[in-house]
């Protein structure tokens, strides 16, 4: 079982809040964490980076998808619970002192956003294993040029998004976990 997972459930479960009554048990595995844990920028703290992205991650599901450790929420919980799984994640990154990973979760936040409520939810699909390679091994000028179309609408716009993945993953030896990642993203179901 996904160590990131199960321990997002346990801290939610201490929390004692409402969230605690719709937990579930995790999925057996968590390749975004994995992915992110595997960088040479989370090195000093693997297990904590991949347990924040988790969390970022189903903030996001809960959000737009389905998500994997609170389930049964009504609607309202739903986004009030992921917001909350946002600002875990993100206070976490904060304390670490990563602040170049705490602005690209934060613009892989607002960017998915907003290319939801434009009905473009291919190009979020497209734009999470790209900031988790940014955050594994840091961004770069085509990886910001990415977001920057994926903002502006331009067509082609998630497909510059998986190549600055790629690349950064070719660059840091990442492939086979970028690869896990991607696929796992792009296979789960969105609402």
């Amino acid at each position: 079982m996904s160590a990131a997972l199960e321990r997002l459930a346990e801290l939610l479960r201490e929390d004692d809040s409402v969230i605690a009554d719709h937990l579930s048990d995790p999925p057996p595995d968590a390749p975004l964490g994995e992915l992110v844990a595997a960088g040479p920028r989370a090195a000093a703290e693997p297990a904590e980076y991949s347990l924040l992205v988790e969390a970022v991650r189903e903030g996001y599901l809960l959000h737009y998808g389905e998500p994997r450790v609170v389930r049964g929420a009504d609607g309202d919980l739903r986004l009030l619970a992921g917001d909350y799984l946002y600002a875990i994640g993100l206070e976490r990154l904060a304390a670490l002192g990563d602040l170049e990973a705490v602005r690209e979760l934060a613009d892989l936040i607002s960017i998915s956003a907003q290319l939801h409520a434009e009905e473009r939810g291919d190009g979020a699909t497209a734009l999470w294993p790209a900031s988790a390679m940014a955050v594994a091994a840091g961004g770069s000028e085509s990886h910001e040029r990415a977001k920057q179309e994926l903002r502006a609408g331009r067509e082609g716009a998630p497909d510059a998004a998986r190549e600055s993945a790629r690349r950064c993953a070719a660059e840091s030896g990442l492939e086979s976990a970028l690869a896990r990642c991607a696929e796992s993203i792009e296979s789960a179901p969105l609402g």
